[in-house]
């Protein structure tokens, strides 16, 4: 069949009511700018213009939620930046005014990005009374001299005693962040990162690799790192261990014990819709009329905060074609170990299921994806080579 009559009536196929609804809130600032970064994060000069911030965030949330929006949101994530740097009660007052505009799901998770040495370790109880329900803790590493050489502003004693005060302060959920590949990393260094995270036993913990993105002091001053193979050897050894200790991975740089996967980004994996505000904040929305837009907020802060409240702080909105709703819906979802289904692909992008597997055949064929009548994944040996799937379905120039 030809694609052009399988994707017809995308519109028709779409269950907007199906489709999660997320809240992502940016907080740009940093006490310092880590050398590997290449978020939209900006080091804090003098004093924090908490409340100036707070209010435009507020007279933004105005603008971002649709008037005829019936859906309750799953989740909120305040990302950063340096979220923690924010005190409680001003988390308190965004979640207050989000609560009274839009309804929240019961189970709604609601995530705050926290950085050890940027927060008192008092203010998570704060945090949890204003009603944060996770933490998420940039640990990236328990080596004091790899945290030197990354730039961060907390050492080893500080990461642990942080993670201490979130459980204290009650959280039943938390994510701890680790990094691997670090300048000077050995396998030795890194196996203690992993044996110190686990003898905290937080619910999840974010396992990824430093990559040297363009723009920062990292890509243009590469540190000395590990060589390809020793890399490939701690991943491996450091997923032994974490599936030793009951930790499942569930996408290809996130593990966690059962119940405790983020809600917040398994719904960005899964093409869910999500309202963004704060400096440089994206969106994804889907219309009644089955449109597809992703937005761009403003992302410099002093800008933003001039800005919002109106339309000009959205400095960018743009609709989906059909090749970029599958090409997004695929760079997430294949990060997933289970992959996705028939109903998630068709109900959240209107596109024909049939067309994807005459796109995917080739890789089909190769032994790197995994695909039916109704589930798509990577094979095991697949998820090493996304990047070669994905080209096989990128959008026409």
């Amino acid at each position: 069949m030809p694609e052009a009559a399988a994707n017809a009536n995308t519109a028709a196929r779409i269950k907007r009511a199906d489709i999660p609804l997320a809240l992502y809130v940016h907080l740009p600032w940093c006490v310092r700018k880590c050398p590997y970064c290449d978020f939209n994060s900006h080091r804090l000069l003098g004093d924090m213009p908490e409340q100036d911030y707070v209010d435009a965030l507020l007279a933004d949330l105005a603008i971002a939620i649709p008037a005829n929006e019936s859906r309750p949101l799953a989740s909120i994530f305040f990302g950063g930046g340096t979220p923690s740097l924010f005190s409680p009660r001003a988390i308190g007052r965004i979640l207050e005014a989000v609560a009274a505009r839009i309804a929240l799901a019961d189970d709604c998770e609601i995530t705050l990005e926290a950085n050890p040495g940027a927060a008192e370790h008092g203010q998570f109880r704060g945090y949890r009374s204003a009603g944060v329900t996770r933490i998420s803790l940039g640990v990236q590493s328990l080596d004091d001299a790899a945290l030197r050489q990354l730039g961060r502003v907390h050492d080893a004693r500080a990461a642990l005693a942080a993670i201490d005060a979130v459980q204290v302060a009650g959280f039943e959920r938390m994510n701890c962040d680790l990094m691997f590949g670090l300048p000077s990393q050995t396998p030795a260094t890194a196996a203690a990162d992993v044996a110190g995270i686990l003898a905290r036993a937080p619910g999840h913990i974010s396992y990824y690799q430093l990559t040297l993105e363009p723009g920062t002091p990292f890509y243009h001053r590469p540190p000395p790192r590990p060589d390809d193979d020793t890399i490939v050897d701690i991943f491996e050894a450091s997923a032994a261990t974490l599936a030793a200790n009951g930790y499942q991975q569930y996408e290809v740089s996130a593990w966690a014990r059962p119940g405790a996967a983020c809600r917040h980004n398994r719904n960005y994996w899964t093409f869910g819709d999500y309202l963004a505000i704060g400096a440089g904040a994206h969106g994804k929305l889907t219309g009644a009329d089955g449109s597809i837009r992703r937005s761009t907020r403003q992302r410099w802060p002093r800008a933003y905060m001039q800005l919002a409240g109106s339309s000009a702080v959205i400095t960018e909105t743009r609709e989906l074609t059909p090749d970029e709703r599958r090409f997004e819906f695929l760079l997430n979802g294949l990060r997933l170990k289970n992959g996705i289904t028939r109903r998630q692909y068709e109900t959240r992008t209107g596109l024909s299921w049939a067309a994807l597997q005459q796109h995917l055949a080739p890789a089909s064929d190769d032994g790197l994806v995994l695909i039916d009548a109704d589930n798509l994944r990577a094979s095991e040996r697949g998820w090493y080579y996304l990047d070669s799937i994905l080209t096989q379905v990128l959008p026409d120039a």
